[in-house]
């Protein structure tokens, strides 16, 4: 900006002020200047609505974005639209390129077209991988995001299009395998311009009711442009921060768009997700009947083995007769008693025999014996005390003598002492 222009500004801020404010004209035409100088640009969209009257030279249109409910008005030449070469319908994605008009005398801005490009389905698809992409790092296809669904939900949400064979299918096997089973029914459009914002609404309800138990998204089968709205960006966001557990349901089984990544469970078809929510009652009566069956029978096989168990215990020699064994053992200790006692008899006998020997030993090299075979005991007497007499000198004459014999003893006096030599030691042995 050139130092007049910046000047130039900063006069007309100043300018501008309480007392001296802009007139209409002047901000209109400022914010007119302001596009002005945005120049010709290319924009992306979904196209939701066309007005094409014969006989006028401007053709109307409104160009939504697929992400955000935000939408843009444009205005072409009517030929623009009659020379593509596959007709512009509402929900179509296209590429427009154009520029900004503001009209100051509505305060409204329009983009005018002058080019239209069709996105091709490669395109599309090619899209569609990008955010699967963004999705799958973000981490929005994680298995242990995903919640369990209730084993029996009292109320099941269904999203899904107004009389439809896929609403149809999913009330009519639910009821048929669990009559119980009540829904709460939002029926949206599901496909097209307005499908997005609507199962957006939709979900938010279902979602916030705190009785729905879990919400089935379901559509029938369809092209890849019909089932673009289930690969929404907005629609899987809303969905992986949903508190209820979602099942979709879409297309038929080869169809996988970006919601069956996002979803707590991916049914095949809108029948699978039906068999999917609820049990079967009579598959359930037959599983109930079935167990009770086979625990009757485990309960009484259990019976008859311990049955059988105890017979054979019973008609053991142990248990049949318990006392038994008592007897066999009495007469085993009685046996044992007699033998004991034997034994000891046995040894007390020889013990008696042994010590009435050595008691006839010793009667016959005791003193009683020697005395009674004529020998006897001299002892000198010394006051109170006695000596045994072995020599001449123990005794000298005139000593106190008590002198024992066999039957008795004999008090006597020495009268003197005479010492035997050895000649008369042998002629008293002759």
């Amino acid at each position: 900006m050139t130092s007049e222009g910046a000047a130039g500004t900063q006069a007309g801020a100043q300018a501008n002020s309480a007392e001296q404010p802009y007139p209409v004209r002047s901000v209109a035409v400022k914010v007119a200047q302001w596009i002005e100088r945005l120049g010709s640009i290319w924009v992306e969209g979904q196209v939701t609505q066309i007005s094409l009257r014969p006989g006028t030279r401007t053709a109307f249109l409104v160009l939504r974005d697929t992400s955000a409910d935000m939408s843009l008005s444009l205005t072409c030449d009517p030929d623009l639209l009659r020379r593509l070469p596959v007709p512009l319908t509402e929900g179509s994605r296209v590429v427009v390129y154009g520029k900004l008009q503001f009209f100051t005398g509505r305060g409204t801005i329009s983009l005018r077209v002058t080019e239209i490009r069709a996105v091709g389905i490669g395109e599309l698809l090619a899209r569609i991988e990008r955010l699967k992409a963004l999705l799958a790092a973000e981490g929005l296809f994680d298995e242990r995001r995903k919640r369990p669904l209730p084993f029996l939900p009292g109320t099941v949400g269904l999203i899904t299009g107004r009389a439809s064979a896929a609403e149809r299918d999913v009330l009519s096997v639910a009821q048929s395998r669990w009559p119980a089973v009540r829904f709460v029914i939002r029926n949206t459009a599901v496909q097209g311009p307005t499908a997005v914002p609507q199962m957006l609404t939709a979900l938010a309800e279902l979602d916030g009711d705190p009785e729905v138990e879990v919400i089935v998204l379901a559509r029938g089968g369809g092209s890849t442009e019909d089932l673009l709205p289930f690969s929404d960006e907005a629609l899987c966001r809303a969905v992986s921060t949903a508190r209820t557990p979602i099942v979709s349901a879409i297309g038929h089984e080869p169809d996988n768009p970006l919601l069956d990544l996002v979803a707590d469970l991916r049914a095949a078809t809108p029948t699978d997700a039906a068999k999917r929510i609820v049990p079967d009652a009579a598959a359930e009566l037959a599983g109930v009947r079935d167990m009770r069956a086979r625990s009757a029978a485990a309960l009484r096989g259990w019976v008859q083995r311990e049955a059988h168990t105890l017979a054979q215990l019973r008609s053991r020699p142990v248990l049949a007769d318990p006392l038994r064994e008592l007897g066999h053992r009495h007469d085993e200790l009685a046996r044992l008693r007699t033998a004991a006692q034997r034994s000891v008899e046995h040894l007390l006998r020889a013990e008696s025999t042994t010590t009435l020997h050595l008691r006839e030993k010793l009667t016959a090299v005791g003193p009683a014996a020697t005395l009674a075979r004529g020998y006897a005991v001299v002892q000198r007497v010394a006051g109170p005390e006695r000596h045994v007499v072995r020599s001449i000198e123990d005794a000298p004459a005139g000593s106190q003598l008590r002198i024992r014999v066999a039957d008795g003893a004999i008090s006597a006096a020495a009268l003197g002492t005479q010492r035997l030599t050895p000649q008369t030691t042998d002629e008293k042995r002759k």
